[in-house]
C-alpha cells in the first residue's frame, strides 16, 4: 500500500508502516529527523495529493487552529497581533486541501480547535495513554473511509502533556520553532495503532 503522511518531519508514522512492509513516505518542507531522508519528500505537499496514494494521514500545522491560541485573537491582543486572523484562514484553507484531496482513504489530525466548528466535528479523539504512553494529550481525527483507531493499551492516571512537556528538561532551551516541532510529533503508540489497524 501506497501511504503518504503529510507534514511530518519526525517520520514517527512513516516508519511504523515501513516496517509492516507498506510504501510509505513522510513529507515536509522541514528536512526528517527520522533518519530516512531516502523516505522523505522534502516538498510542497499540495502538488503530491494528485498522485496514486491508498493512504493519507495528513498532520496540519495546529498553531493557528488550536483553540489553546484563541486568547491571541481577543481585543487584548488584537492590535498586538493583526496578522493572526489571515494565518488562521490560511491554516484553515490547508487543512481542508487534504480534505478535498483525492485519495481514498484519508486522516486528518489536528488538536481540539476551530476545524471542530467551521467544518465539522472531528470523528474521534485519542490519547497516547490509550494506546500504551503514560501521556494525556487529546488529538482529534477527521476520519475518510477508515476505522476510529481501537486502543490498544490503556494508562491508568497518565500525566498530563504539559506535566509531561515540562519535564523534557530541553524545553526551555528550544526555540519557538524547535518547540512546536516537537509539541506535534506522533506518539509511537498511536503510530503503531494507525499501521496496525489502518494499514
Amino acid at each position: 500500500m501506497k501511504v503518504l503522511v503529510a507534514c511530518e518531519e519526525s517520520q514517527v508514522v512513516t516508519k511504523a508502516f515501513r516496517e509492516r512492509g507498506h510504501e510509505a513516505y513522510s513529507c515536509d518542507l522541514l528536512p526528517c529527523s527520522g533518519g530516512h531522508p531516502e523516505w522523505h519528500l522534502q516538498e510542497d505537499v499540495a502538488p503530491l495529493l494528485q498522485k496514486n496514494w491508498d493512504l493519507l494521514i495528513a498532520h496540519p500545522p495546529c498553531t493557528y487552529l488550536s483553540y489553546v491560541g484563541n486568547i491571541w485573537f481577543t481585543e487584548k491582543y488584537r492590535s498586538r497581533f493583526p496578522e493572526r486572523p489571515r494565518q488562521r484562514e490560511e491554516a484553515k484553507q490547508f487543512f481542508l486541501l487534504f480534505v478535498s484531496a483525492p485519495i481514498p482513504r484519508k486522516a486528518i489530525e489536528n488538536p481540539s480547535g476551530v476545524m471542530n466548528t467551521t467544518y465539522r466535528k472531528a470523528d474521534q479523539t485519542i490519547s497516547p495513554h490509550l494506546f500504551g504512553e503514560d501521556i494525556s494529550k487529546r488529538t482529534c481525527l477527521w476520519l475518510f473511509n477508515l476505522p476510529k483507531l481501537e486502543p490498544t493499551k490503556i494508562v491508568e492516571n497518565p500525566t498530563p502533556f504539559q506535566l509531561w512537556e515540562l519535564r523534557q528538561g530541553a524545553m526551555s532551551k528550544m526555540t519557538p520553532q524547535e518547540r512546536s516541532t516537537f509539541r506535534s510529533k506522533t506518539s509511537l503508540g498511536i503510530a503503531k495503532a494507525m499501521a496496525e489497524q489502518w494499514g
